[in-house]
């Protein structure tokens, strides 16, 4: 072992978390040396520059919050989850350690977004999503992995923080501790990840349907066995603060994230976006892809609004003068893409002028998530369906964008 390593394993030996950071959600965020070379790394550092909810900032001000403090909230959260699942006897073997690699993963599962997070993301990575090039950029974070192992010998750190940090939807062959593990950053319900971003767009936003008591919700987490397999579970006097996220969820879809004003933004930077890098080479190596931050592509904007012969020239424009930029609609189930296009040709609408959002294998809304309830008496586990009378079954809208020269006459024959 190196000189150099024997001073580094001195400094972080017992992995005291003697950094900290200010966070406006969560107050002060504390991390060792270990994570502390992963926020230094020029990967984490470039979500500095990459909002959370894209080109939201248009629409609601105060949206200008990254994926940098983010991820920081995510690993604090996982923390708290962790600490409150164990303490209640979810035994684990090496439990330092897989504090340690849900606290890195936490850090690096957002490590792979495009510029403006979400906004192009379908357009250019499909159904992959910005998963696959996390994992490209955890495994070319050796070094620290290095360390980590250095400190935990014989463990596959960069293998298990990879589970950790995307969870068994992109990954297989979890067992049932690490598939645990692996929810408390990603899970659908209980995730750090969701639980976080929820909280942090909605005080970004100033849209307070968004809040809900996280610290209750955390506070009843537990792991039970049902149906042969361990899984995260609430115990029965924590099942409002699930209502609440619950709720959080579907007025946060309803306000911010399928809120008219913002998809119409998306529309347009997806497109410009996808003309801009189907230009270059950026999504060819991972140095081009790590190289471009919401920074280049709002310098590109501006350049192609300035230029009509420019790629993207016309979703710029869009962009940055309020009265070019399309109208977003959101159609209920009922209206075909073929009846839509015939109603365009009736009206003598230019093709150009309209566009509908083809299906995505994501639907749009969300459905009551599936979690399971732990009575208080008979410490029975039950699903939420039967404990809890909230539910939510939105149907998926059908979103068209057309130029607003058109919108008053399109929209008032759609109901004929």
């Amino acid at each position: 072992m190196s000189s150099v390593l024997q001073s580094f394993k001195r400094i972080i030996t017992p992995l005291q978390r003697s950094y900290k950071i200010y966070d406006p959600v969560h107050g002060f965020i504390h991390f060792n040396a270990l994570e502390k070379r992963v926020i230094d790394s020029a990967a984490f550092q470039r979500l500095h520059s990459i909002h959370q909810l894209g080109m939201a900032y248009l629409v609601y001000p105060g949206a200008t919050h990254t994926r940098f403090e983010h991820s920081l909230g995510a690993m604090e959260l996982a923390t708290r989850i962790f600490d409150k699942i164990t303490s209640k006897g979810f035994a684990l073997v090496d439990k330092e350690y897989w504090l340690q690699i849900v606290r890195l993963a936490a850090l690096c599962h957002d490590l792979g977004h495009l510029p403006f997070s979400h906004d192009a993301e379908y357009a250019l990575l499909g159904s992959e999503g910005h998963e696959g090039w996390t994992l490209k950029i955890i495994h070319e974070l050796q070094e620290i992995w290095g360390l980590v192992a250095a400190h935990f010998p014989g463990k596959e750190v960069a293998k298990d923080v990879m589970k950790m940090a995307v969870g068994e939807k992109k990954l297989s062959n979890f067992t049932q501790v690490e598939s645990v593990l692996s929810h408390i950053v990603t899970g659908d319900f209980f995730g750090a990840d969701r639980i976080d971003y929820l909280l942090r767009d909605a005080k970004c936003t100033g849209v307070s349907h968004g809040l809900f008591d996280y610290d209750q919700l955390i506070e009843m987490l537990c792991v039970v066995s049902h149906e042969g397999k361990l899984q995260l579970a609430i115990e029965e006097n924590g099942v409002a603060s699930c209502e609440a996220l619950l709720l959080a969820r579907h007025f946060m879809h309803q306000r911010v994230y399928k809120y008219a004003s913002v998809k119409a933004h998306k529309f347009h930077l997806s497109r410009f976006m996808k003309a801009f890098f189907e230009e270059g080479e950026s999504l060819k190596s991972l140095a081009g892809y790590l190289s471009l931050t919401d920074n280049e592509i709002l310098v590109a904007l501006r350049k192609a609004s300035q230029d009509p012969n420019a790629l993207g020239h016309l979703d710029a424009m869009a962009l940055l003068q309020r009265e070019k930029r399309f109208r977003a609609l959101g159609l209920r189930e009922g209206t075909s893409d073929a009846d839509l296009e015939n109603l365009r040709e009736e009206l003598k609408i230019p093709k150009t002028a309209l566009f509908i959002e083809p299906s995505f294998p994501k639907t749009e809304g969300h459905n009551t998530p599936f979690f399971l309830v732990q009575r208080r008496a008979s410490k029975a586990v039950v699903p939420s369906h039967e404990y809890s009378q909230i539910a939510f079954f939105a149907k998926p809208l059908k979103w068209i964008y057309i130029d607003p020269t058109f919108e008053e006459l399109f929209s008032s024959h759609l109901g004929d």
